[in-house]
């Protein structure tokens, strides 16, 4: 399962990049004509919108599975880990429930706009409401995934804070994990625990 999900998200992070690139080839593609050769890209500002809705909410779902959001963690890092586990579970529970309401919202609002054409490229609507059900799809299964975790205790201590109180505490933790690593296969090389010679 940890490896579908992967493979998942890894897709998901080439479709953002494409994605932000075609918004570039547009957005710059039209200033370029229309200063330049008075000319232009009639798809240009709808197309890109559509492009940025879309590679918000997948970016999304990348984040709740790399547990990248922001969020407060000081009161639930105080508690005990049965606090901890019981807050966790009732995030999870509360999260999945308004992952619920998109999927509604959006399937309602898709099914609303399907024969709703877009005012320059004639395409439906719905597209952009699709967003919203992909997204209410990857990440209900992703957060049904980590609250089977917590309630099976598959998840350590350290598991149980899912936010990060900013992003420079986000980046500090990754590099003392990165530090343990190499610490660790520097000790493993010599056979002594002690630093390489």
């Amino acid at each position: 399962m940890n490896r579908v999900i992967d493979d998942y998200c890894r897709l998901l992070n080439v479709l953002i990049a494409l994605a932000l690139a075609m918004m570039v080839v547009l957005v710059f593609g039209n200033v370029v004509l229309r200063y330049g050769f008075d000319s232009g890209i009639t798809v240009s500002e709808e197309v890109s919108r559509w492009l940025f809705v879309w590679l918000t909410f997948l970016g999304a779902i990348v984040a709740l599975k790399e547990h990248g959001h922001l969020g407060s963690d000081t009161v639930v890092s105080l508690l005990p880990t049965t606090g901890k586990k019981i807050c966790l579970i009732v995030g999870q529970l509360l999260m999945l429930y308004i992952t619920w309401l998109i999927f509604k919202g959006s399937l309602d609002q898709a099914r609303i706009n399907w024969d709703v054409e877009a005012p320059v490229t004639g395409a439906s609507m719905a597209i952009v409401y699709g967003s919203g059900i992909v997204f209410a799809v990857s990440a209900g299964v992703l957060l049904a995934r980590e609250t089977w975790r917590a309630l099976t205790g598959q998840l350590t201590e350290a598991e149980l804070i899912m936010v990060k109180e900013s992003e420079e505490a986000a980046e500090l933790e990754a590099l003392q994990e990165e530090l343990k690593r190499e610490n660790a296969a520097g000790s493993g090389a010599d056979g002594r625990g002690g630093p390489r010679a």
